[in-house]
């Protein structure tokens, strides 16, 4: 029985899925997925992680894979930022501008009038 095409996918807090496992260990997993609008393998797959690991088992892994990947993603677009997460972010700029600045270019402009200008020709020190 999946999930009908359209509906929301419920996100149940380990208490929730406790208290469903419970109800099934009582009256039997045939009933409780029907009341419940789960499908009969989740139901048994909350079971055996219940039996399992109690509670813990429960938890949701759900998008908590550790990632490689930058920790200031979306850091720019933070409403209030500490003062630690400011600097972390000028950092990350500066960062960004020196390794532009090695590679040989300069960003002018903002937005979609962007363009990446050369600087090889410039009077720099060589």
């Amino acid at each position: 029985m999946a999930r009908q095409k359209g509906t929301k996918n419920n996100m149940r807090s380990p208490k929730e899925k406790e208290q469903i496992v419970l109800e099934a260990f009582k009256c039997g997993p045939n009933v409780t997925f029907k009341k419940y609008g789960i499908s009969e393998r989740l139901l048994h797959s909350w079971m055996r992680k219940y039996r399992e690991n109690g509670i813990d088992g429960l938890i949701s892994k759900t998008g908590k894979s550790p990632k490689p990947g930058n920790g200031l993603k979306g850091l720019h677009v933070k409403k209030n930022k500490t003062r630690e997460e400011e600097l972390e972010l000028e950092n990350l700029k500066l960062k960004i501008e020196v390794a532009r600045l090695k590679k040989g270019y300069q960003v002018k402009g903002v937005g979609s009038k962007k363009e990446y200008v050369t600087i090889k020709d410039s009077n720099t020190k060589s």
